[in-house]
């Protein structure tokens, strides 16, 4: 065979491949306001910095920051700092996200711990059975492992 002949092959392939990215890029284009994976993770892992920045915070119920938090408020202010608002209450945040399995659980995603099916805190996944969070009160907000089986994962989108 010569070059010449490989060249039809090629370009079929290479427009199959055009097709499949078009068709990508449509589908995102399709779902107005929904965010791609790459655009959540990186989402999530500013937010997971942010808090990771606010080590030290002392707790205090109710607060949202800057330089106070309770554990919903060290989420919702490290998201809305990475630029997605979320729900001020933990329970209110873990209905607002997308829920996934512990085996699909990434750096960033929320992690909320439960009685049934009241959710009483929240944190965010620091990567290795952690979390950044703002504990109780006379605590600071710290990285900690996960102590419980009763928990939940939830991605912001």
């Amino acid at each position: 065979m010569t070059a010449q002949t490989h060249v039809p092959s090629l370009l079929s392939r290479a427009g199959a491949v055009s097709a499949l990215t078009l068709a990508t890029v449509a589908g995102t284009m399709l779902a107005p306001g929904a965010a791609s994976e790459a655009e959540a993770a990186t989402l999530s892992v500013r937010a997971l910095k942010i808090a990771e920045s606010k080590k030290g915070s002392p707790y205090m119920y109710g607060a949202t920051g800057p330089h106070r938090f309770d554990c919903s408020g060290l989420t919702l202010y490290s998201f809305k700092k990475a630029g997605k608002k979320l729900a001020r209450t933990a329970q209110a945040q873990y209905n607002q996200t997308q829920h996934v399995s512990p085996s699909s659980r990434r750096k960033g995603d929320l992690v909320f711990f439960h009685s049934g099916r009241y959710v009483y805190h929240v944190g965010i996944y620091a990567g290795n059975g952690r979390i950044w969070h703002s504990p109780k009160t006379g605590s600071l907000v710290r990285l900690e492992r996960i102590w419980s089986r009763s928990v939940l994962y939830g991605r912001v989108r």
